[in-house]
């Protein structure tokens, strides 16, 4: 996001295997401005809205309910900070599994926009998600390296040629799945976050499952729609329909037995 309210950041693909370095990427991509919201400055993707006048009821949570979403609620009130040498690690981390070959030049380096990133300092797109979404891309990354790779240089599909930027993608889906299932109210105000948390209290790592389960569902989605950037909102609607839908399934007791879960490959 530049300076200019309002803007959006796209990612134009020019063409398949240029090298960087010793590395051949399967894309390079240019950053462009123009005028429209979709990403970045308050995460303003639509399927993310919350009007404050709906009427939602509260689920009851079981003792081992509640300490799960008061643990996860921690890592959602931590925010990025840059002077945190352990932030600075997993950011590096972060880079390492996504250009094993490549060496970073720098935290603030423009390298970084070759990620998705929208300028050359990661740290001013981690505001809306804080440093959950960083470690959501980070267990990504470590557990479904393939998926991960293969959204990252945009492998699979019939691909648009201005096409979502990646980081900053996943910054918006962590956001997403925030507001969807809830989770900074005291209790789940929907079936879908009273759901979700039974399957935290079953998993530590259900919401980093759930991230990594929705990222793919999304670009799923987005290629089923035949989707450029002008169409991210309505694909995260989708995406967000669809997942909800999933786990509200009968005899689903596990993330793992969602259908889109099948999309992963490690």
């Amino acid at each position: 996001m530049d300076d200019r309210e309002g803007s959006f950041v796209a990612v134009r693909r020019i063409s398949q295997g240029l090298e960087r370095g010793n590395t051949c990427h399967s894309t390079s991509a240019e950053v462009v401005a123009g005028s429209a919201a979709w990403l970045g400055r308050g995460l303003s993707c639509v399927c993310a809205q919350r009007r404050e006048s709906d009427a939602r009821p509260s689920f009851d949570l079981t003792p081992g309910q509640e300490e799960c979403l008061q643990r996860l609620q921690s890592r959602l009130d931590v925010s990025y900070d840059c002077s945190i040498p352990e932030h600075q690690e997993a950011l590096r981390a972060l880079w390492n599994a996504a250009f094993p070959e490549e060496e970073l030049r720098g935290l603030i380096s423009e390298q970084w926009k070759d990620m998705g990133w929208q300028g050359k300092d990661p740290s001013t797109d981690f505001r809306g998600g804080g440093f959950i979404s960083l470690e959501n891309l980070l267990f990504f990354a470590k557990n479904f390296p393939k998926t991960f790779q293969d959204l990252l240089q945009k492998q699979e599909g019939d691909r648009s040629v201005w096409e979502y930027p990646f980081a900053v993608a996943g910054v918006n889906i962590t956001f997403m799945l925030i507001q969807m299932l809830d989770l900074e109210a005291v209790k789940p105000r929907t079936l879908v976050g009273a759901t979700f948390l039974k399957f935290l209290a079953e998993s530590e790592s259900a919401f980093d499952l759930l991230y990594c389960i929705t990222f793919k569902l999304m670009d799923h989605q987005w290629l089923s729609m035949q989707a450029s950037y002008m169409d991210f909102n309505a694909v995260m609607k989708s995406t967000r329909h669809q997942l909800e839908q999933e786990l509200l399934l009968e005899d689903i007791t596990r993330l793992e037995q969602l259908p889109s879960y099948g999309l992963l490959s490690q």
